[in-house]
């Protein structure tokens, strides 16, 4: 009944933006961490961004200054904003979301990265 719902991902040039939601719905009442993490082929999944029900936000090295995490409580979304877009940042990203009782992973939404 718990639905994770993700959107945003596409195909981007070098250089460019996209921004990444993940709406949660269904029977959650607490959530405490909303992330994304990303894997790309051949590569183990990697945390790219999370966030904490009070702000508390962690980024990968690698997309530290270009990436931005956010949440919207009201909305049980959380969203990437990812700038300055560069291949190695191809991946399947996944939203994850942490509650008291469980882990709940969205489906994964493909992002490209290429000239």
């Amino acid at each position: 009944q718990v639905q994770v719902v993700e959107s945003g991902g596409g195909l981007v040039q070098p250089g460019g933006s996209l921004r990444l939601s993940c709406a949660v719905s269904g029977s959650i009442f607490t959530i405490n961490d909303m992330g994304w993490y990303r894997q790309a082929p051949g590569n183990q999944r990697e945390l790219a961004g999370i966030i904490s029900g009070l702000g508390r936000i962690n980024y990968a090295s690698s997309v530290k200054g270009r990436f931005t995490i956010s949440r919207d409580n009201a909305k049980n979304t959380v969203y990437l904003q990812m700038n300055n877009l560069k291949s190695e940042d191809t991946a399947v990203y996944y939203c994850y979301i942490r509650t008291p009782g469980n882990d709940y992973w969205g489906q994964g939404t493909q992002v490209t990265v290429s000239s």
